[in-house]
């Protein structure tokens, strides 16, 4: 079995120590094996932020990390830096490679930059990182898993974040769909949610999922979300207690974590057991 982490939006600069220390509790407990960063690790893409998610990803001492930045880890007010060089205090932090992989027998897990220096907020998915992904899961294994993490949402579940869609996102899915991808995992609106794809009013032959995750550690949090991360065992005999209390072992199961303040822990709050990789 497989079990990755996914954690977004961590904002350093406005980190919650305590949120900080009991996702550092959590992963120890849990012992993941992939770390998914998607996005936002910053405020305000500053060196000091930039060191400090660092430490934090190295205290964590997860095996693999696959991160990637957000549209707050490129410069904001530093025009020059922002259209020379967007990328370089993320470059020094996590490395120049802005679109890394992770692959084993259970899961591909392909991650996209979806940043744009001329863009304040919104993403944007290129023909040719469409093109790319599709290719690529069209070559993986049928058993295997295929995930697609990006740092802007393909779906959202409110009205007032449709604002937040990813350009470039009804193509996208199209062709993913066809290429048999599996789960799409996003963050950038700090609200945590497992979507259905396939009825969402885009046509599309196989069954995908998007998967949110809220922000885990900052301060900004929504006033109906707090901090959260995201828990994804895949493979055989994945399952684990959830909320209910009841234990199953299914292909994929993912769990969101919340941060109870009381507590001074992430617990689980919800789980959602998907079905074998299957066409719509």
């Amino acid at each position: 079995m497989s079990l990755l982490l996914q954690v977004s939006d961590p904002h350093f600069g406005t980190e919650r120590a305590p949120v900080v220390a009991a996702l550092e509790d959590l992963v120890r407990q849990q012992r993941p094996d992939v770390m998914l960063l998607s996005g936002d690790i910053t405020q305000r893409a500053t060196r000091a932020q930039f060191a400090a998610a660092r430490q934090f990803v190295d205290r964590l001492n997860v095996p693999a990390l696959v991160a990637i930045p957000g549209n707050h880890d490129i410069p904001l007010f530093n025009l020059a830096a922002r259209l020379l060089w967007p990328y370089a205090r993320y470059a020094q932090a996590f490395g120049r490679q802005l679109e890394p992989q992770f692959e084993n027998p259970e899961v591909l897990v392909l991650a996209l930059n979806t940043t744009r220096r001329w863009r304040h907020a919104d993403g944007e998915l290129s023909a040719a990182q469409i093109e790319r992904v599709a290719r690529r899961c069209e070559q993986a294994p049928a058993a295997q898993w295929r995930i697609v993490v990006v740092h802007q949402p393909v779906a959202v579940s409110r009205p007032q974040d449709v604002h937040n869609l990813l350009h470039g996102r009804d193509v996208a899915l199209r062709r993913w769909s066809a290429a048999g991808v599996d789960l799409v995992l996003g963050g950038h609106i700090h609200l945590p949610f497992v979507l259905p794809l396939h009825p969402d009013g885009v046509d599309v032959p196989w069954r995908m999922w998007a998967v949110q995750a809220g922000t885990a550690v900052s301060e900004r949090v929504r006033s109906d979300a707090g901090n959260s991360v995201n828990l994804i065992r895949i493979g055989a005999g994945a399952g684990t207690v959830g909320p209910e209390g009841a234990a199953a072992a299914q292909a994929v199961q993912i769990e969101r974590w919340d941060h109870v303040p009381a507590a001074r822990r992430f617990e689980c709050v919800s789980v959602h057991r998907l079905p074998p990789r299957q066409a719509a």
